[in-house]
């Protein structure tokens, strides 16, 4: 990463600073939207935008930004930093504050280039396990991709320390919610599960896309209330995120996830996922 777009301009990356009021800095208050780019065209940017828009309305975060500034700021970075295949980081949260109390919105644009994860976790599987945190569903927070990110780190941190890929949280009513960094899909005769974003959970663009896929291709999909009983029964478990995409899953925790192989389902769905992203 050689060049960022921060507010207004690019820049080089080691010369961008934000003021020390920044509400990221100090609050953690912020969005941030991880996004995936091929052919120099990011996939689903208009949802990406339309969640972050969301977000910046729900917790009175400035945004003063348009969709077409925004759209344009990641070209210039991409452009910027020669880059085809790329992994996205926007980033939005309300500047130095003025002497009226009124703040500005700082947009940060950043863009590396993309690795994808070993092929190997789609060939065999990978391993979650299960943290001991809770979403809590009275959060404002919650459901929202908010720069205050540490409880998320944590629990992966935790996770890969017992060689897990990913921690699932459950919620504070024991119900699965998600991913700290991914939404997760349950398979059973034949049929989708994932919860429902009241649960609430993180509306992820792969989740949504899913989601369209399974309407397409006539494969009921069911945003319900699931619990752990519901998760150790599925015939298949897989996550999604945009750089992910469909990811399958093989055990939780010391349970195998029935025969311990990538799923035909999520085989399937991991498939025409692939081919919407190419075609779009």
């Amino acid at each position: 990463m050689e060049k960022v777009f921060l507010n207004g301009q690019i820049i080089k990356a080691a010369a961008a600073d934000v003021a020390i009021t920044d509400s990221s800095y100090l609050y953690g208050i912020g969005l941030f939207e991880t996004m995936r780019a091929a052919d120099g065209s990011v996939f689903r940017l208009t949802d990406h935008l339309a969640r972050l828009n969301s977000s910046a309305e729900t917790l009175a975060i400035a945004n003063s930004y348009s969709d077409e500034q925004v759209t344009q700021a990641v070209d210039e970075v991409l452009t910027a930093n020669k880059l085809s295949e790329a992994r996205l980081r926007l980033q939005i949260s309300n500047g130095a504050v003025k002497s009226d109390g009124t703040t500005t919105t700082n947009l940060l644009v950043m863009a590396t280039e993309f690795t994808p994860y070993p092929a190997e976790y789609y060939e065999k599987g990978v391993r979650v396990a299960l943290t001991d945190f809770r979403q809590n569903p009275a959060d404002p927070f919650c459901g929202h991709k908010t720069t205050c990110y540490g409880p998320r780190l944590t629990a992966l941190k935790n996770a890969h320390e017992k060689l897990a890929t990913e921690a699932l949280w459950f919620t504070t009513e024991n119900f699965l919610a998600e991913g700290s960094i991914s939404n997760v899909f349950l398979v059973k005769d034949g049929q989708l599960y994932t919860p429902p974003v009241q649960t609430p959970v993180l509306p992820g663009i792969a989740r949504k896309t899913v989601i369209e896929i399974a309407e397409a291709e006539n494969i009921p999909c069911h945003e319900q209330p699931l619990q752990i009983g519901d998760l150790l029964a599925a015939d298949e478990v897989f996550l999604t995120n945009v750089i992910m995409e469909v990811l399958p899953v093989t055990s939780v925790e010391a349970h195998t996830v029935a025969n311990g192989k990538p799923g035909n389902h999520t085989k399937a769905i991991a498939e025409k996922y692939n081919q919407l992203f190419t075609n779009e």
